[in-house]
């Protein structure tokens, strides 16, 4: 049975004034709030609306999908990112080049998250798949790519081992976001994390595991206008 409808005040008090204090608005973390709360802060988003800018709905489940669609149906729904943007056109591109890789196809939705996050963050974004460290020439034959960037986010479960990598042939800023992916000893994404925190290479910055948002939003922030 659905929950009954509350004001999204008896739950949540939304920050209405993100955009203009940060330049960007709240997003709105989906998993753990039940489809009802999710839908009652699309109505007040509605509403009020952002402030400027796009609200994201992350970790966004289809019950929570429905329930954004409900009061937003023009919201993009982007199911394998888990992800929600409203409005569904990200802005006009500017400031720097955000370069998102994913070291396996394992990888793609937090690749994903984080690519769909700079791009409605307003930058222009590109995405590169399967690129790991076990096949080092597919990553080397994008250099240039990676060289032009701003900003690089890789993602990488497993060894965690491209940042690393990544972060040894560019100037730019590498953000590392750990995944989930890999065998036992993997330990949901702990080792990738402890590779990324101890990278040799100087100019790597860590999210949590499987935080893409939190690594799309950082590598849009490097990649700002001056």
């Amino acid at each position: 049975m659905a929950d009954e409808w509350r004001p999204p005040e008896s739950f949540a008090r939304l920050d209405h004034d993100r955009a203009a204090r940060r330049g960007y608005p709240e997003a709105v973390y989906c998993e753990g709030k039940t489809p009802e709360q999710v839908r009652a802060i699309a109505a007040r988003l509605r509403e009020r609306g952002t402030g400027g800018g796009a609200a994201l709905f992350t970790r966004a489940g289809p019950e929570h999908a429905r329930a954004v669609t409900t009061e937003l149906p023009d919201a993009r729904h982007e199911p394998g990112a888990r992800l929600l943007a409203w409005p569904p056109e990200p802005p006009e591109p500017s400031g720097g080049r955000v370069v998102v890789l994913a070291a396996g196809t394992s990888d793609l939705p937090v690749a994903r998250e984080a690519e769909l996050t700079a791009r409605h963050l307003g930058r222009s974004c590109e995405l590169a798949v399967d690129v790991g460290v076990a096949g080092l020439h597919r990553v080397l034959g994008l250099l240039d790519t990676l060289r032009a960037a701003r900003a690089i986010v890789v993602a990488a479960g497993m060894d965690g081992a491209l940042a690393s990598v990544v972060a040894g042939l560019v100037a730019a800023p590498v953000v590392a976001v750990p995944t989930s992916v890999g065998y036992g000893a993997a330990f949901g994404g702990l080792a990738p994390l402890l590779s990324m925190l101890n990278a040799c290479a100087p100019g790597v910055a860590v999210v949590n595991i499987d935080n893409g948002y939190g690594a799309g939003h950082l590598a849009a922030q490097i990649a700002a206008p001056p």
